[in-house]
């Protein structure tokens, strides 16, 4: 099975970032696929290390990254309303458009979204 995640969740208020990761792991054991994970809304401050509180222990998406080349997008437009441009993304992730988040529900079997 091949999945497209979305996280619209920042790390500390909203579980919706270790959710995903916890999925995303599981998956990753049974042998799934994670075509793209696409950080939109406040997800994108999962991206931003000088973002996050590191006393909230958020999950490692550059060691998860690393480890199985997954791709982690952080949404430009999402970014730009929050003040994050031009601040350097954490290792693993890139910024992108939503047309890569398009191309991710048209290549997956599965479309997940964490968080509202």
């Amino acid at each position: 099975m091949k999945y497209a995640i979305q996280v619209n969740g920042a790390p500390g208020p909203s579980s919706s970032g270790r959710n995903a990761y916890d999925f995303i792991r599981a998956a990753l054991a049974e042998g799934h696929q994670i075509v793209r994970v696409f950080f939109y809304r406040d997800g994108v401050y999962n991206g931003f290390e000088g973002t996050l509180d590191r006393g909230l222990n958020p999950p490692d998406w550059s060691g998860l990254a690393r480890s199985h080349g997954l791709d982690l997008i952080l949404c430009v437009s999402a970014a730009e309303r929050r003040g994050l441009k031009g601040m350097d993304s954490s290792e693993g992730f890139r910024i992108g458009g939503l047309g890569q988040w398009m191309d991710a529900c048209l290549k997956a079997d599965r479309v997940l979204t964490f968080g509202s």
